[in-house]
């Protein structure tokens, strides 16, 4: 899979690459079972970590296309589709479980240091 940087993600996309837009935090491509699905990512600390190291793109962590008929589930790692095992239902469960919690953490982590940062912000003010 070959990776292309880009601010906007076209709406029409092609096989075997992966959109990135860092300036909206997403990625986007289409399943690589073949199923047609268009597969998207918010890159954010608690969803996807994008990882460039110069010359190849990774996303951690795997992908689960839960919602669609194919249920794939891969890595992207350095440009390389990495096929990994099916996952039952009630681990699949457990994965959105997990994924919304970190959401909350994150959303929750995210408000207090911007209260904190304001905080200092109105100290130096006020002097």
């Amino acid at each position: 899979m070959r990776h292309k940087f880009v601010e906007y993600i076209p709406s029409q996309i092609e096989e075997d690459i992966l959109y990135i837009s860092i300036e909206y935090d997403v990625a986007k491509h289409k399943c690589p079972c073949g199923c047609g699905a268009d597969i998207v990512t918010s890159l954010s600390p608690a969803r996807w970590k994008l990882t460039y190291d110069g010359e190849t793109v990774s996303l951690y962590p795997s992908i689960g296309n839960w919602s669609h008929g194919c249920r794939s589930h891969y890595w992207i790692t350095n440009d390389n589709v990495v096929w990994a095992g099916q996952i039952i239902n009630n681990q699949i469960d457990k994965v959105i479980k997990n994924d919304k919690e970190a959401v909350k953490k994150h959303i929750e982590s995210s408000s207090k240091s911007k209260g904190f940062i304001d905080w200092i912000k109105n100290i130096f003010r006020s002097h």
